[in-house]
């Protein structure tokens, strides 16, 4: 994670099992904070140097090693986080934020203790004493942010209700939610959550989503329907069968995806843990050179100490540590909520690149849902009806939105569907199966083309429609023309697009006509029509070599191989699908308004690590040559208790900055 020092320490933004481990480390580090600050209370009141600074002495014989005592609590008390946390950084030879802050309370603490002992000097207790207080309350702090950061999480990991209605026969028992198994039904009340995935057996409702998807409005569902756990029912009753047990439904994937994208290190993330390891590297050399310098030039030993032990703590890389991981643990919990899933934390953060966005299909522009708005027999033996009803029958086992078009008119028109056999797809040019013992094939213009077959009549169709062809025993029978509407969404998200430079490009199988319209319509900067699927990793490629950062939204199942290729792969409507195993991020909704989203806070996400990064080095190089002593000679010298504190500060300022990413959801007004 953010740092080594943060493995053993439970320091990572992680769900359950972590999160108690994180709360324990929050409440250890408020308890020693406490006992401390009791403890340097009098210790301060006993130090010789406060009570010059008081005007009031009050000595007492042996109240040295009264101060010795305390200081030696405090030491191995309070400063025993930092000194475990210097062993286990010394062990994986990864030396960073503990081995500074360990070594200067070490090398100030003996040092005060050989003073006590005859060494001639004075001891810093005190400041030994505010240093550890104040290492500890930052670092309390810091941890609060940083489990403020994992929140989000948190909340994702609430949404799944605890208990669940079982139906079992006749009656109902409630049931611990994880012990559901898949084919179990389940009772959901109106109003409640929905305990796990599955699918509508009984009822209909609306449901919310929003907390899972970013979609703000209440969906229909009804009997057929799935839905996804965590959803919050309407006002209708539903049953739903189990798809499966709780550890694999879609919301334990989500925040098992969060999980791993926060671990995920992308660029910005190495670049700073560089940087860090490079800090740690010159604090500890500007440290022991800045005691040589002040020793050299004649001060005493506890001068030149307490400078060395400023400089080593004021260069703590720990606001350099927590700059990228506070962001990434923000950022990726935040869009798990609107529906942006991150598997890639790179892909993400490249997101602000992209100088041309390829929409595979029109499916992602456009509603997707095809409705028949033309049926035409070719000759009269076959009526409007019969055509339908076999190009139906065939349809019943295709997945394509066409299918379901025709499916639907069918099943409005109350046509009962014969059985197909033999049913196989024809790759992106239509299907064929055996429908009462004729052949039965409906395709795609393109596959007439291909085949050479003759239409009397023209056959393109009109712009907007898209039409597929019947043929029975190999002669054409006739056609239905579908039509299909954009989304009310798509020309608002190509614009915000427009405005951001970046060139939206459609890529669809479907014909020249529709493909022409669309992208028209849209207002977009081209379109390729009529690809075959094997053909669109190309066009990413051909797009590439013209050295744009290309981005494509596509379906995760069958554009895999463009995904992959495209710099940033996002794979959209593929809720159900998280696992796109090829797309850096996935798009719970197909809502293109989504996609704007995405670029526009990557881009936001980035500012923010850059800022933080830029504060966490710049902070460094003005308070290193204070705490050095550089301006001594006009007064201005930094104690090692005002190191910390400015330490802390930074670190504080880094989370804070990081707690104000959001999305906001205005659609397009962003950050």
């Amino acid at each position: 994670m953010e740092h080594q020092h943060h493995d053993h320490k439970g320091h990572t933004p992680m769900a359950h099992s972590g999160h108690d481990h994180h709360a324990m480390m929050i409440d250890d580090l408020r308890r020693r904070f406490w006992v401390v600050l009791v403890l340097t209370i009098p210790l301060m009141l006993l130090a010789p140097m406060i009570q010059h600074w008081l005007g009031w002495t009050f000595r007492f014989s042996g109240d040295s090693y009264v101060l010795m005592a305390m200081a030696s609590i405090i030491f191995f008390y309070g400063g025993w986080p930092f000194l475990t946390g210097w062993k286990d950084e010394m062990i994986a030879r990864n030396p960073g934020m503990m081995t500074l802050v360990g070594f200067a309370i070490t090398v100030a603490y003996v040092y005060s203790v050989a003073t006590v002992f005859g060494l001639k000097g004075m001891d810093f207790f005190w400041e030994l004493a505010t240093l550890i207080l104040i290492m500890l309350l930052g670092h309390w702090v810091e941890m609060r942010s940083v489990a403020g950061a994992s929140k989000e999480l948190e909340l994702l990991v609430r949404l799944m209700p605890d208990e669940a209605h079982l139906v079992h026969g006749a009656h109902v028992m409630d049931v611990k939610t994880e012990t559901l198994k898949e084919h179990d039904v389940i009772l959901i009340k109106p109003g409640e959550k929905i305990a796990a995935d599955g699918k509508i057996v009984d009822g209909e409702s609306y449901l919310n989503e929003s907390l899972l998807t970013g979609e703000s409005r209440p969906v229909e569902k009804k009997k057929g329907d799935k839905v996804i756990a965590g959803a919050i029912n309407g006002n209708g009753a539903l049953r739903v069968e189990v798809s499966h047990g709780a550890k694999d439904s879609y919301l334990s994937q989500v925040i098992r995806l969060v999980e791993d994208a926060q671990k995920n290190r992308s660029k910005t993330q190495l670049l700073a843990d560089k940087a860090a390891r490079w800090l740690t590297l010159i604090a500890i050399a500007a440290g022991i050179a800045t005691f040589l310098v002040w020793r050299l030039s004649g001060r005493d030993l506890a001068f030149s100490m307490e400078r060395m032990v400023t400089v080593i703590v004021i260069c703590c890389p720990h606001a350099l540590g927590l700059a990228v991981p506070l962001v990434v643990a923000r950022s990726t919990a935040l869009s798990a909520k609107n529906g942006l899933l991150i598997r890639n934390r790179t892909a993400f953060e490249n997101s602000r690149k992209i100088t041309t966005l390829v929409f595979d299909k029109t499916g992602t522009l456009t509603v997707g849902k095809f409705e028949v708005s033309g049926i035409v027999a070719l000759n009269k033996a076959m009526g409007e009806k019969e055509l339908l009803r076999l190009a139906a029958a065939l349809e019943q086992n295709s997945e394509h939105p066409i299918a379901t078009g025709i499916l639907e008119k069918a099943t409005a028109m109350g046509l009962s569907l014969p059985k197909a056999d033999g049913f196989k797809a024809l790759t992106g040019q239509g299907v064929e199966a055996v429908v009462e013992s004729r052949n039965v094939r409906v395709v795609s213009p393109g596959y007439l083309k291909t085949h050479q077959i003759q239409l009397s009549s023209d056959i393109a169709g009109t712009a907007d429609e898209t039409r597929v062809f019947i043929l029975i025993d190999h002669q054409p029978a006739g056609y239905i023309t579908l039509a299909d509407q954009v989304r009310p969404e798509s020309a608002e998200a190509i614009r915000t697009l427009h405005e951001t430079d970046i060139r939206c490009i459609l890529l669809t199988g479907d014909n020249r006509q529709v493909a022409e319209k669309v992208s028209k319509d849209l207002g977009m900067d081209g379109y390729f029509a009529e690809v075959l699927p094997h053909e669109k990793q190309e066009k990413i490629r051909e797009l590439q070599q013209k050295g744009e950062f290309v981005a494509m939204t596509g379906d995760g199942v069958n554009d895999a191989p463009a995904l992959a290729q495209a710099d940033v792969g996002i794979a959209v409507g593929s809720g159900s699908d998280i696992a796109a195993e090829t797309a850096g991020i996935v798009l719970v909704n197909s809502n293109p308004a989504d996609i704007v989203k995405l670029v526009l806070f990557g881009k936001a996400t980035y500012r923010k690590m850059i800022q933080n990064l830029v504060w966490a080095t710049g902070y460094n190089i003005v308070a290193l040559p204070l705490a050095a002593g550089v301006l001594y000679k006009a007064g201005i010298l930094l104690s090692p208790a005002a190191g910390a504190v400015l330490m802390s500060v930074s670190t504080v300022v880094v989370a804070i900055n990081a707690g104000l990413l959001k999305i906001k959801n205005s659609d397009t007004k962003y950050l």
